[in-house]
């Protein structure tokens, strides 16, 4: 398999930020660690290896970015508003830089052809920023796979609420987002998927996941929002299952 390292300085959050790449073609998927995890984690995790088919037969290029969640999410600094900040600059730095860097590198890996939006994915605070960057901007993103997201923000900011911790709350800005807006257009385009367990440690995921899926119904958005069984844990073991099986369905 193919494997490449880079290390790029961000102007969002003002120090170098590490990313992998896996493959040599394919349509092009943006893979968030787990909470406070690294670029790395993915592969040593063994996701790579359960999707490794995809990517060594040039069906998908993954990229594998670092995070900023020690800042924000897991942060526990009494500036609530500077952790929801960080929080923001991260999602500036994944679209505006980012991005722009893995249309560039994956249509030069696809011979020129025409750019293809990014596919999202992630596990736990992962599949929380898989989703997040995808239903705030529809334009750059295809779909994603989210595996045991947490999608309420009530649950890293349980005694704080402003205007940034809204924007990143799922539950919250698709519940306020009129049936009109244009994002609600967008979203009937994509491939979403979400996809939890029922059972050890998957909640308040198992909740978030219920509510998305009453979110998506209301609006007439075609998300799949599947939810396995008593016996499938928040762990990589089912993780590793689960992507490829979802995977299967958007490429």
């Amino acid at each position: 398999m193919k494997i490449t390292y880079r290390k790029e300085f961000s102007y969002h959050l003002h120090r170098d930020m590490e990313f992998k790449i896996y493959g040599y073609a394919g349509m092009p998927v943006l893979a968030f660690p787990s909470q406070d995890g690294r670029f790395f984690d993915f592969e040593d995790q063994g996701m790579i290896g359960s999707i490794a088919s995809y990517i060594e037969s040039g069906r998908i290029q993954v990229f594998c970015c670092d995070s900023n969640d020690v800042n924000s999410w897991s942060s526990t600094n009494w500036d609530h508003r500077k952790a929801i900040e960080n929080q923001e600059a991260y999602f500036h730095y994944i679209t505006e830089e980012l991005c722009p860097r893995i249309y560039q590198i994956n249509q030069e890996a696809n011979g020129g052809l025409p750019q293809q939006n990014i596919l999202t994915t992630g596990c736990s605070l992962g599949a929380t920023h898989a989703l997040n960057v995808l239903l705030r901007r529809p334009d750059i993103f295809s779909g994603c796979i989210a595996l045991s997201g947490a999608y309420n923000a009530r649950y890293f900011f349980p005694d704080y609420w402003d205007d940034l911790t809204y924007a990143n709350s799922p539950v919250d800005y698709l519940d306020g987002m009129p049936y009109s807006h244009p994002y609600v257009d967008l979203y009937r385009t994509k491939n979403i998927i979400l996809c939890c367990g029922q059972g050890a440690w998957e909640h308040p995921m198992q909740e978030d996941a219920a509510r998305m899926k009453e979110l998506f119904a209301y609006k007439n958005i075609p998300a799949w929002v599947d939810f396995w069984g008593k016996d499938v844990c928040h762990d990589w073991s089912w993780w590793k299952q689960q992507l490829p099986y979802f995977m299967n369905y958007v490429c």
